[in-house]
């Protein structure tokens, strides 16, 4: 085992708007995991969800102001900058030429995303770049049959494979995940009802001062 080896996570998503599920699963993992950096890593446009609401700068700032005060956390705005349908195989190649070889990348997900991989735009080549994280509710069960299952039953490791190697294996990590969602709280706020106590104040704050979520159609502009 190699015990110096860095170890880097990605927490993915739209952030539309980021709240505390986001955030507390993201340093939940890094703690639990040791990891050396947990970056959140916001998307422009997945081909596979609906567009974002808001504007990619609307997220980021949102985001940004999120975790202004947890070292643990940090930003990593480059799909954001890289603009067009965002493909996470294109992100994790780009840091791997970034970083090189040896270090252990990690792509965190929950099962539903997990689910849906080999719908993913060049799916099997993720694991030759990086390691999957899957964080699922006490419960839960995973696929016994089908692509997912089988990838599961090949590549299934345990925490310690993320310093052993840099890529390759699905840890699979049961935790307790707060039932909040940006769905909702986008609803929230349309019908005129407060999302507090769902996000952090300080995102809560940016929101009523850009005045943002207020229709359905909004273009976060």
């Amino acid at each position: 085992m190699n015990s110096e080896r860095r170890a880097i996570a990605l927490f993915g998503g739209t952030f539309d708007p980021v709240h505390f599920g986001h955030l507390r699963m993201a340093l939940e993992l890094k703690e639990a995991l040791g990891f050396d950096e947990m970056r959140l890593l916001p998307s422009h446009q997945p081909r596979h969800r609906q567009s974002p609401g808001v504007s990619a700068e609307r997220r980021r700032e949102m985001l940004a102001l999120a975790i202004r005060d947890c070292p643990e956390l940090t930003l990593d705005d480059r799909e954001l900058c890289r603009g067009g349908d965002t493909y996470t195989v294109d992100t994790l190649e780009a840091l791997r030429a970034e970083l090189g070889e040896s270090v252990s990348l990690s792509f965190c997900m929950g099962l539903d995303s997990l689910l849906t991989l080999p719908t993913w735009h060049r799916w099997q080549r993720l694991l030759e770049l990086a390691h999957l994280v899957v964080a699922t509710r006490p419960g839960w069960h995973l696929p016994e049959e089908g692509e997912v299952a089988e990838l599961l039953r090949s590549h299934e490791g345990e925490p310690r494979s993320l310093r052993e190697s840099p890529a390759g294996s699905i840890v699979v990590r049961e935790q307790t995940l707060l039932p909040i969602s940006a769905t909702r709280i986008r609803q929230l706020i349309e019908r005129g009802q407060s999302p507090r106590f769902l996000l952090p104040d300080a995102v809560l704050q940016y929101i009523e001062d850009k005045q943002l979520y207020r229709t359905a159609t909004e273009s976060g502009c």
